[in-house]
């Protein structure tokens, strides 16, 4: 039996290739290999403010360009999390049950409030509990993530094993998974940063919606240094940036680059990367369009995936409410 593995993310910002090549083609990749469950955690998104149009429009593009990337909906389940209402529902139930110094040391909360504690959203706080029910709901095997989501993943695991212990067995404790070390994509703009759809400098980041033109724009003001050896170097994370971009669209091995680019220079390094980026992005690009073009199609594919899912959370949550005498 294959294992399930959810995975979620935010409707917000833009998507870029960091997120593409780091994230969206290993989902793609593993489909045949595993039971993939994959969450448009939109109920995640409104923990900070959000402009209610374009969070609900954000969702349906996210929704087409994880289709066009290639998420198979025959193989796999896409949908977006409030239109399942047992992930509140669940959460609500474990919120009784998680002790309040488990949610106090969760680090993230007290990175993301900073000094304005007083004033974020109590969802904010509670964004761990809420993810826990994510995964507890579909009897999750793995949860893939960043080494800034695994303390939400092992709060889940507690959470699974103390709900477990006072009421019998009722759900699978999930393990994190840290992906294999995939591309780590930096910011144009700032080599030493990984590139983030939070950021708003244009020249940040290249979003797979970006025209061929953004692209090169892009990539021809990305940041290099003043030396003129073109080589893989992580002591030189400009260059090294942009050659790793390289490799992942192109496919060429890191030798075969350098022997590529040897005796040329930046321009002629960026020239050629910002080519082989608009290339790679074409179908996914051409695809998204087809899907937007036709809104009741996409929606369907959503309501397909809800439909498959929504019986797995519904037991879940009749379990536990039995065990915790609701109902």
């Amino acid at each position: 039996m294959k294992k399930r593995v959810f995975s979620g993310i935010q409707p917000t910002g833009n998507i870029h290739i960091g997120n593409y090549l780091s994230a969206i083609k290993h989902w793609v990749a593993s489909q045949p290999e595993y039971d993939n469950i994959f969450c448009i955690v939109d109920l995640h998104a409104i923990t900070v403010p959000q402009d209610p149009k374009v969070l609900k429009a954000k969702s349906l593009e996210l929704a087409a360009l994880l289709f066009a990337a290639g998420i198979d909906p025959q193989q796999s389940v896409l949908f977006v999390q409030s239109h399942i209402s047992a992930h509140s529902e669940l959460a609500w139930i474990l919120n009784c049950f998680i002790p309040m110094g488990w949610m106090q040391r969760m680090t993230q909360f007290k990175e993301k409030a900073g000094t304005q504690r007083e004033q974020v959203s109590v969802g904010l706080f509670d964004y761990p509990a809420l993810m826990a029910a994510d995964i507890l709901l579909y009897n999750t095997d793995e949860v893939p993530v960043g080494e800034d989501q695994k303390q939400h993943v092992e709060l889940a695991r507690d959470v699974a094993q103390r709900f477990n212990s006072l009421y019998g067995e009722t759900f699978v404790v999930p393990r994190a998974v840290i992906p294999p070390s995939g591309a780590r994509i930096m910011g144009l703009d700032d080599p030493t940063s990984k590139m983030s759809k939070s950021e708003t400098n244009a020249g940040h980041a290249i979003n797979l919606l970006d025209s061929p033109d953004e692209i090169r724009s892009k990539v021809m003001r990305a940041t290099t240094d003043s030396l003129r050896e073109i080589r893989f170097d992580e002591n030189r994370p400009g260059v090294n940036n942009l050659l790793t971009i390289y490799e992942h669209f192109s496919g060429l091995s890191q030798s075969e680059i350098e022997a590529k680019f040897d005796g040329k220079g930046y321009a002629d390094l960026k020239r050629e990367l910002a080519e082989v980026i608009v290339e790679g992005l074409r179908p996914l690009q051409s695809r998204y369009r087809e899907l937007t073009a036709d809104p009741t199609h996409l929606n369907s594919l959503l309501s397909e995936g809800v439909s498959k899912i929504r019986p797995i959370a519904e037991k879940t949550l009749r379990l536990v409410q039995d065990r915790v005498g609701l109902g």
